[in-house]
């Protein structure tokens, strides 16, 4: 594991970044037509060798997630698209899921899939260059009752079992449990599933014998709904972001990447300064201690109104004076 825990700090290296390069052929699809470009494999290679061959690359990028079918391809004299990372000192990584599916009884909902012949492909992988690996479980919030209990529960189990089979391959999985920013609810409200899903997903991990030093957490921020009516300012998203991982993610994890690009760049900013002031171990301020009440207060409220509450504990305690059982008639001392 000591290889896995040295791969898993190159990728965090301070000034430096993961670059997402594993676009499927649909995906680039998209990205092509926006330029009046034909999507093939000729230009698909061209693109991503543009990229690779950048000077000065490994300046600024640790590691690139790769597509199943980069990983595979050459550059136009010959040269593998992986070895052009490694001689600028980037690590090779891959996306192994194949996407998130409509989950059974919960059409609503989703799974992502992937775990069917994983622990060869891992193999096949490793031989071609791969030294970590990206696995995304999509949970999306919708009204009170998504996501569900089930959701969380499976796609966290997805993950811990892609997790321990990329370490027993000799690969760091980066592990992405991604709360979407999609729909109109509340910062409370995800916060509240945020936590949920972290606490489930370590649980998972702990269960399956993943090493935390050998693995990488990609979460997201804790944002209002990009419909939601009053959208929470920057600094109370850094506060509630990092109040979330500091009570949901186990002091063990000692390596994590950075929030999804996909959130709004002064967002991001915000963080930084809060995680250093944290990370330097500062006591906090009566403003800080203040706000972080206020989430605790904001989420307790919100599962009282909600009665997320299990059934079993809703139900009236029984008294514990057990009722006296009626008696039958006396016996006789003598028999009859």
């Amino acid at each position: 594991m000591a290889d896995l825990a040295a791969v898993a700090k190159t990728l965090v290296a301070p000034g430096k970044g993961i670059l997402a390069a594993d676009e499927s052929t649909s995906t680039i699809k998209r990205r092509f037509d926006a330029i009046g470009v034909e999507n093939n494999e000729e230009n698909r290679r061209s693109y991503r060798e543009l990229l690779f061959r950048t000077p000065g690359m490994g300046k600024y990028i640790s590691g690139v997630i790769l597509y199943d079918e980069t990983i595979r391809q050459k550059a136009s004299d010959g040269t593998p698209l992986v070895k052009l990372l490694t001689d600028q000192g980037v690590i090779p990584g891959i996306k192994v899921d194949i996407g998130a599916k409509p989950l059974a009884k919960s059409p609503k909902e989703t799974v992502t899939e992937g775990l069917d012949g994983l622990r060869e492909r891992l193999a096949e992988y490793k031989k071609l260059g791969a030294q970590f690996s990206k696995w995304r479980a999509v949970i999306n919030i919708e009204g009170e009752d998504i996501p569900s209990l089930y959701s969380i529960r499976v796609n966290s189990h997805a993950l811990a079992r892609y997790a321990a089979l990329s370490q027993e391959a000799g690969i760091v999985p980066i592990v992405e449990p991604e709360v979407l920013m999609d729909g109109d609810h509340s910062i409370d409200r995800c916060y509240e599933v945020s936590v949920r899903a972290l606490r489930t997903v370590f649980n998972q991990l702990a269960s399956q014998r993943v090493d935390f030093d050998g693995m990488l957490l990609k979460p997201a921020m804790v944002l209002s709904g990009k419909e939601a009516r009053d959208r929470a300012p920057a600094e109370t998203v850094a506060r509630y972001t990092l109040h979330c991982f500091l009570s949901s993610v186990p002091a063990m994890v000692r390596r994590s990447a950075a929030c999804r690009g996909s959130s709004p760049s002064h967002t991001a900013a915000a963080c930084r300064p809060l995680r250093r002031r944290r990370g330097r171990g500062r006591r906090r301020t009566s403003s800080q201690r203040s706000e972080r009440s206020h989430i605790v207060r904001a989420s307790r409220r919100r599962r009282a109104t909600a009665n997320t509450t299990p059934r079993w504990r809703r139900s009236p305690r029984r008294s514990r004076s057990r009722p006296e059982r009626p008696r039958g008639p006396a016996r006789s001392a003598e028999p009859d």
